[in-house]
């Protein structure tokens, strides 16, 4: 039962982080574009973030396919990897604190998804609590 409130916390407070990210990007368009500049980033991916960071957390939440929502995983973990070494690479390490929480709420998703969901994923170990 502990594994079951896991998931749902961890992964309800993932998909909040990439949500309230989305809506920054959209809302503070100029500031994200001049953060990305700083981090070495061109400001044409802007749209194309905005789309992982909705469509990452919804393919996880709505799991239409077990596959896609492991995909969905995987590049959130990408993401959320790059993101803070982008950071810490250009010696601004409290620009990666996201990252880090990011990390440790996408590894309790992930771990304890089979515990919640019908069906299981095939990458993910079952965990008892």
């Amino acid at each position: 039962m502990a594994a079951i409130y896991t998931y749902w916390i961890s992964t309800t407070l993932l998909c909040l982080l990439y949500l309230t990210s989305a809506y920054m990007y959209l809302t503070k368009g100029d500031w994200v574009r001049q953060v990305l500049g700083e981090l070495g980033y061109p400001a044409y991916l802007v749209p194309f973030m905005v789309a992982v960071k909705i469509l990452g957390p919804a393919a996880i939440l709505l799991r239409v396919s077990v596959t896609l929502s492991d995909l969905a995983y995987a590049g959130i973990f990408y993401h959320l990897l790059l993101s803070g070494l982008a950071h810490v690479g250009v010696r601004k390490p409290g620009g990666a604190l996201p990252a880090a929480v990011g990390l440790v709420l996408l590894a309790s998703s992930f771990v304890t998804q089979n515990a919640a969901r019908d069906v299981a994923s095939p990458c993910a170990q079952a965990v008892m609590f």
